[in-house]
């Protein structure tokens, strides 16, 4: 049966990882390892990861050069045939997702990317609403022209196709990524499942503006200057609208 590798990074977490970590132990599904890498936190963290510690999670707590930089180590230290990138504080949708999404597509093929729906929640894990941006029927690397129309949580690639996060951008690398394995990859399946209880904050949330300043330079040197500038206009328009 093939496996998931979730993958969480962490830098005193402790206030939120208890959640994610309770929340992939209690999966239905059987062949999934939890990869944590931790900054070195100076609070609890690494007690709540020894209260979880069982033969399919493996960790490491040491310096590295942000959260990114942590995701290339984890990816590196993965075992499973996909990976799912899970921050601590967001969960899974419910105990099933996993079981749910490889019941999703035949054996006979597998996806390259498996894509899905994302909930928003608060601090306590109460629903708040749906990600604002639905995801497509159809995913390309074109539809991101959009805007990042999937979470990054409830986007899980092939570990085989994998390419490391480009470290020059610090909080918006994981779009830069998406697009990357969009393009090369032949098979993007959707699940049509809400797979992530996202937590409504984070530190894209917290850098907003340079997150933004990044995201319009990625844009820009994958879809073009005038494009990205037009649908950046759509964008405000929307925003108003809404």
């Amino acid at each position: 049966m093939l496996k998931l590798s979730v993958i969480t990074v962490t830098y005193n977490a402790e206030r939120t990882l208890e959640r994610t970590l309770k929340s992939v132990h209690e999966q239905t599904y059987p062949h999934i390892e939890h990869v944590i890498v931790d900054g070195k936190s100076k609070d609890g963290t690494g007690d709540l990861i020894r209260k979880y510690e069982n033969e399919n999670l493996h960790w490491i707590s040491e310096p590295d050069k942000g959260l990114y930089d942590a995701m290339n180590k984890a990816a590196t230290m993965a075992t499973g045939d996909y990976l799912c990138f899970l921050n601590a504080g967001d969960t899974f949708f419910d105990a099933q997702t996993v079981e749910k999404i490889f019941q999703s597509f035949s054996e006979s093929k597998f996806p390259d990317i498996l894509y899905g729906e994302t909930a928003i929640v608060d601090n306590d894990g109460k629903f708040l609403h749906m990600r604002r941006l639905q995801v497509p029927e159809v995913l390309t690397w074109k539809s991101f022209k959009q805007g990042m129309l999937v979470c990054h949580q409830a986007f899980i690639v092939k570990r085989s196709i994998f390419e490391p996060y480009d470290l020059q951008y610090r909080f918006s690398s994981d779009f830069d990524w998406a697009v990357r394995m969009m393009k090369k990859v032949t098979l993007i399946h959707n699940t049509r499942l809400t797979l992530i209880n996202y937590l409504n904050e984070g530190m894209t949330t917290a850098n907003r503006k340079a997150s933004l300043k990044e995201r319009y330079r990625i844009m820009a040197k994958y879809y073009g200057q005038a494009s990205t500038f037009m649908h950046h206009i759509w964008f405000a328009v929307r925003a108003v609208v809404k």
